[in-house]
């Protein structure tokens, strides 16, 4: 097997389609496919479904995947060890990320690391934190902005909380609770929720909290940007669960309740894979951010602020 061939097959892997795949490498697409079919030969099985609309991988396939990230990965970093020691000048960093970051301002992380390294290429890849942390366990991310979900297995993931953050009920201006200083998950018990979708840390959070209040919460609009899902409730169509930053910043106008009984939070964590021999630009990344935000989360200027906890207000009353 040659290490051209695990890196088509990795590609045609994360496209799903044989011309992306090819454009990506920079190779045409016949000749991409012809040396998937040796690679196919080599390996006595077929690795790749075909059809007329998309690529899947076979068994066989998914299996040979996996361990070729490891061994492109292990290569990529000799590679940039070597150039290491010749000074941090090139080198590439997968950055994962939340659709919802939240006061951790990953631009500035960004921006932090370019300024040291301008000649390293950064990438950064949204979403889900479940899909995250997957893909760290497959080599597919150097590291990622995540919330530890309760489906989220941390074995062979390292992880470093940045910041906990209260979640409020956000409701239309007029809704008749938008005058309450608090409320218990119970009282939303009849509304229709906006939400963000399957798979991330607050859709989980509604369900849970809801379930523990002794209803299944009706999401009927879903969205993976906050802004949006205010635009939505401020336009009555239902009431939402976000982040305090996300209420309380710039938007549509939208009022935000505390909650209690419970109160709920999310965690912003930095995530890797613990074991990976990671490459020097990775690995001078991760410590940028850990130098970054961990204890606090910094403004533009670098300041470090506290994280937001969990409100352990008593019951409701309402608002003055």
């Amino acid at each position: 097997m040659e290490l051209r061939q695990l890196r088509y097959l990795i590609a045609l892997a994360e496209e799903r389609h044989f011309t992306r795949a090819a454009a990506r490498e920079h190779i045409a697409q016949p000749a991409l496919s012809q040396q998937i079919r040796r690679l196919e030969e080599e390996a006595g099985l077929p690795l790749v479904q075909r059809t007329t609309r998309r690529v899947a991988l076979t068994e066989a396939g998914e299996l040979l995947v996996a361990r070729a990230r490891r061994v492109i990965a292990e290569i990529d970093a000799a590679q940039a060890e070597m150039q290491g020691l010749r000074g941090l000048q090139t080198g590439h960093v997968t950055v994962g990320a939340m659709h919802t970051m939240g006061p951790v301002d990953i631009s500035l992380a960004l921006a932090i690391f370019h300024g040291r390294h301008p000649g390293v290429e950064l990438t950064v890849r949204e979403q889900s934190s479940e899909e995250l942390a997957e893909m760290l366990r497959v080599d597919e991310l150097d590291l990622a902005f995540l919330s530890v979900t309760e489906r989220i297995e941390s074995h062979g993931l390292g992880l470093l909380q940045l910041v906990s953050e209260e979640l409020v009920a956000v409701l239309p201006a007029g809704h008749r609770l938008a005058g309450r200083l608090r409320l218990r998950m119970a009282e939303l018990r009849d509304e229709e929720f906006i939400s963000y979708r399957e798979g991330s840390r607050l859709r989980e959070v509604l369900v849970s909290a809801g379930r523990a209040a002794g209803y299944e919460p009706r999401v009927t609009l879903e969205s993976n940007e906050s802004q949006r899902i205010r635009r939505l409730v401020a336009r009555g169509l239902g009431v939402a669960i976000l982040p305090r930053s996300d209420a309380a910043g710039p938007g549509a106008e939208i009022v935000a309740v505390d909650l209690t009984r419970p109160g709920l939070t999310r965690d912003i964590t930095l995530a890797w894979r613990e074991g990976r021999r990671q490459s020097p630009a990775a690995a001078a990344f991760l410590a940028m951010a850990k130098e970054t935000f961990a204890g606090g989360t910094p403004d533009r200027a670098g300041q470090a602020t506290a994280g937001l906890g969990a409100s352990q207000s008593d019951p409701s009353e309402p608002r003055n």
